[in-house]
């Protein structure tokens, strides 16, 4: 993570958990695996970009994601999200037919979700790095301590957010987060992954724009264009 610095708005929450020695393996452990020749997703100095375009202070959705995309050029750190100019991905074709039938917003003619970022929805993957073509590769390998500290600085502050929670592995997430599953001043919107194994088990019809935005607005935090 040495080219990835952390933006300051997060340090006072999370400079605690990159001075474990669990933190300090994962930054050991992620340069060994470049000097061996592996490729790795997000390339560095994107790996904490959803962070960085979405301060703690203006957090008003969290959108959970797994891991970042595994093909080229698909991740730059941000869940779901792929740049101006890479095909959207499956479970990004669902999340835009989702949102055109709850919002009636049509998809737009790309992938990048910073838009979302730039309004206050933290688009937060579990684990922030990736082999490529290794799904799933780099989890349990640090980053969740991190990217659960994140999670429960958003849900112990005071003012109401939202948590979307897509999938098993999301709902998962925000279960071992006392902060979020004791408090009720946030709404949780949980149902299946939009990838197209799931999707049709319960994501399409869920209306998590449409919920969250009446939210917002009931709490005086104001709504997301999404």
């Amino acid at each position: 993570m040495a080219q990835d610095n952390l933006p300051p708005s997060w340090s006072p929450v999370l400079q605690p958990v990159l001075a474990t020695q669990e933190a300090r393996r994962l930054g050991g452990w992620l340069r060994a695996e470049e000097a061996a020749g592996k490729r790795i997703y997000p390339p560095r100095g994107q790996r904490l970009a959803a962070l960085e375009l979405t301060p703690l202070d203006k957090v008003k959705v969290v959108i959970l994601g797994q891991d970042p995309y595994h093909g080229p050029g698909q991740a730059h750190g941000l869940s779901f999200s792929v740049p101006q100019g890479v095909p959207p991905p499956p479970s990004l074709v669902n999340i835009y037919k989702e949102l055109k039938s709850d919002l009636g917003i049509g998809p737009p003619d790309h992938g990048d979700l910073s838009h979302w970022a730039k309004q206050g929805v933290l688009l937060l993957n579990n684990a922030l790095t990736v082999e490529a073509g290794q799904a799933g590769s780099h989890q349990n390998r640090g980053w969740e301590a991190i990217t659960d500290a994140a999670v429960a600085a958003v849900a112990a502050r005071p003012e109401p957010s939202v948590f979307i929670l897509w999938g098993s592995h999301a709902q998962a997430k925000a279960a071992r987060i006392p902060e979020l599953t004791d408090s009720d001043r946030h709404l949780v919107i949980r149902s299946p992954h939009p990838s197209p194994l799931s999707a049709h088990r319960g994501f399409f019809g869920s209306k998590p724009f449409s919920r969250a935005n009446a939210f917002l607005e009931a709490n005086g935090r104001g709504a997301i264009d999404w």
